[in-house]
């Protein structure tokens, strides 16, 4: 029972030190396979009241006894448990448009809890990896976060080993879900295929490796959001956002003063291309486009121009 021993002592560390009760009331994402199992039976060891949150994505013949299955077996830990049944979109692809979906269940469920999710160190990994393949800059490759309500990840530092491991040493019924072997997900080739290659080309530590270097981006990202935080609020103004304030900043900061803007005035996660794009009409005054689009309400279209010395957001009806 070593492994169940140690994991346990994670999440009762997380509760005790991140959610400050060592005896919460918490969700717990639920899905059946090995990761999520072990969350929530050491979730309920550690002394913690836990909702199962199962979604059922509905993507897969049966997925509704999957569920059900996983429900019992939360309700047979001492876990209370719930099936939330979703439907699953188009929009980003299959992948995108079923985490949408599960987010937006498990917020709508949790019932002003926190959510353990039982994202282990090999997610994270991925995740820093993925990030850097697409070149998303430091946000991205700085991977996710342990906590940020109301989302809860204590198994950051567990490998997805100690998660099965916990499964075997309870005698738990693992759902291997088919799509985690689908070689069509880039998560999935990742999984199989790049970091096993990584690990033999350094000889080891891959994993744990990157997931030292998505902490050490997110102290750094705290730190550059903090100075452009303070900036955004001395610079914006009833008519937008003053531009003198900004010439001065490094660039890392000036982007986080123009991304924080976007969020105020109506953008949804601006790219870096539109970060990119705004930056230029603070910069290069006269040049450039004079206005660029950054998406928001769907059916508004939403600009940004320069006029004068200030950013103005412009609304026009699609």
């Amino acid at each position: 029972m070593d492994s169940t021993r140690a994991v346990t002592r994670v999440v009762a560390d997380f509760a005790t030190t991140v959610l400050d009760d060592p005896h919460a009331s918490v969700c717990v994402g639920l899905s059946g396979g090995a990761d999520s199992l072990a969350l929530t039976a050491t979730a309920v060891r550690a002394g913690l009241d836990v909702t199962a949150l199962v979604v059922d994505h509905g993507l897969q013949e049966g997925s509704d006894h999957v569920a059900g299955r996983a429900a019992t077996t939360a309700r047979e830990l001492g876990a209370h448990a719930r099936v939330l049944e979703v439907r699953v979109g188009t929009r980003g692809g299959l992948e995108a448009a079923a985490r949408d979906a599960r987010y937006t269940a498990l917020d709508a469920a949790r019932d002003g809890r926190p959510v353990l999710l039982a994202h282990t160190a090999d997610d994270q990994a991925e995740t820093v990896l993925l990030g850097l393949a697409r070149g998303s800059g430091a946000r991205s490759i700085a991977g996710m976060r342990a906590w940020k309500a109301p989302w809860g990840r204590p198994l950051l530092r567990v490998r997805r080993m100690q998660t099965l491991a916990v499964c075997t040493e309870l005698g738990l019924a693992v759902h291997h879900d088919p799509h985690n072997r689908d070689p069509r997900f880039t998560r999935v080739r990742l999984r199989a295929e790049v970091l096993p290659l990584l690990d033999d080309v350094v000889r080891g530590g891959v994993v744990d490796a990157l997931g030292r270097t998505a902490e050490a981006l997110q102290d750094d990202n705290d730190a550059l959001d903090g100075w452009a935080e303070a900036v955004w609020r001395s610079a914006g103004t009833p008519d937008g956002l003053a531009i003198a304030p900004l010439h001065d900043l490094p660039r890392a900061v000036r982007t986080r003063v123009i991304r924080r803007w976007l969020l105020d005035v109506g953008a949804t996660e601006p790219t870096h291309r539109v970060i990119a794009a705004v930056d230029r009409l603070v910069v290069k005054s006269g040049t450039g486009r004079a206005q660029v689009a950054i998406g928001g309400d769907p059916g508004v279209r939403t600009v940004v121009a320069r006029s004068g010395e200030t950013l103005t957001v412009r609304l026009t009806a699609r």
